[in-house]
């Protein structure tokens, strides 16, 4: 709510409230006493609502000076009781005696009763300013913990580019070094693997169908390392549809999959399998575990998918991983 309309809300708030009170001190009709005791008194009672709710707590409050903060108020609230006492008694007829013309209440009764209400409203201003600032300290620290969360992601995000280039120049290199006529070729499939990376993948979402084309070009990029001896299985069951699920995510798996893995036993091919039903996923890849392939920087590509999953879906998701002496399986339950 922007300050316009939180001013014009007050504004009607209090509106409302005399109206109310005048209502039903006049029995439906608005006369000389209604007027001078709801409207009078009601204004004296709102100019000691928001000087303690816009002055006296922010500026002493916030600076953590609690007595000089109850003096002042005890203050306002004397200054205001005092105001209260000399407009009863200018309008003597009025106020302080009822119709019958009987007396009331004494002088120091009345005065009591003038602060107990500007006390009312210190209270129900206290409790406005407190109720207001938790709701704008929760915003703000949600707001913080969404900038966070932009940035960590924005981070984990940056890691994936790096790191998936630097393989895939490196699988590139020994095609040149080779000098295979494929070379030309993996460039082309890089390329349009950087183009999807730098310009597809900027949305929170991607289509899944995207995404699952994404992984065929790199698997295709990864065939023509290997020449004619790579033994890849990907097989995908289900209607894709036009679901959406975050971008990079599936990647890390397969690319862990190709670098610690064996490509070319025909007996334990790398197998990947894309299982889609309506509004969840299940991916796996299985492979061989190499022990020429080892990775120095521990493992950056399947730590740094974790905490996105973390992050992005949060308890929409299992990862399962098994490490066994010769195998490597990680199984994904994805909810989109």
């Amino acid at each position: 709510m922007n300050k316009s309309m939180r001013v014009l809300t007050h504004i009607i708030v209090w509106i409302a409230i005399l109206l109310l009170f005048m209502f039903m001190g006049s029995n439906g009709k608005i006369v000389h006493k209604t007027v001078v005791v709801f409207v009078y008194f009601g204004l004296i009672n709102i100019t000691i609502f928001y000087i303690n709710y816009l002055f006296i707590l922010p500026t002493f409050l916030n600076r953590k000076k609690y007595l000089w903060c109850a003096i002042v108020i005890l203050f306002l609230v004397l200054i205001a009781s005092f105001v209260k006492c000399g407009l009863a008694y200018y309008y003597y007829d009025i106020i302080i005696k009822r119709d019958s013309g009987k007396h009331i209440m004494a002088f120091w009764d009345y005065f009591m009763s003038a602060a107990f209400v500007s006390c009312l409203f210190i209270f129900l201003s206290a409790v406005l300013k407190f109720v207001t600032d938790w709701f704008l300290n929760e915003k703000i620290k949600s707001n913080l913990e969404n900038e966070k969360l932009i940035s960590e992601l924005a981070f984990l995000k940056s890691q994936i580019n790096p790191h998936f280039l630097f393989n895939s120049l490196n699988n590139i290199y020994s095609l040149a070094y080779q000098k295979s006529e494929k070379t030309p070729e993996a460039i082309l499939k890089l390329s349009e693997i950087m183009r999807y990376m730098l310009y597809e993948s900027n949305e929170d979402k991607v289509a899944l169908a995207d995404e699952i084309r994404y992984l065929e070009n790199y698997i295709e990029l990864q065939k023509l390392r290997f020449k004619d001896n790579s033994y890849i299985k990907f097989d995908i069951t289900g209607e894709v549809g036009a679901q959406k699920i975050t971008p990079l995510v599936l990647i890390s798996f397969v690319e862990n999959a190709f670098k610690h893995g064996v490509a070319t036993d025909k007996d334990v091919p790398i197998s990947i399998l894309l299982n889609i039903e309506p509004g969840k996923i299940f991916f796996r890849t299985i492979n061989k575990k190499s022990n020429q392939n080892k990775d120095e920087t521990g493992g950056i590509g399947l730590q740094n998918v974790r905490r996105r999953l973390d992050l992005l879906y949060k308890d929409n998701y299992e990862l399962h991983i098994q490490d066994k002496n010769d195998i490597y399986n990680c199984e994904l339950y994805l909810n989109l």
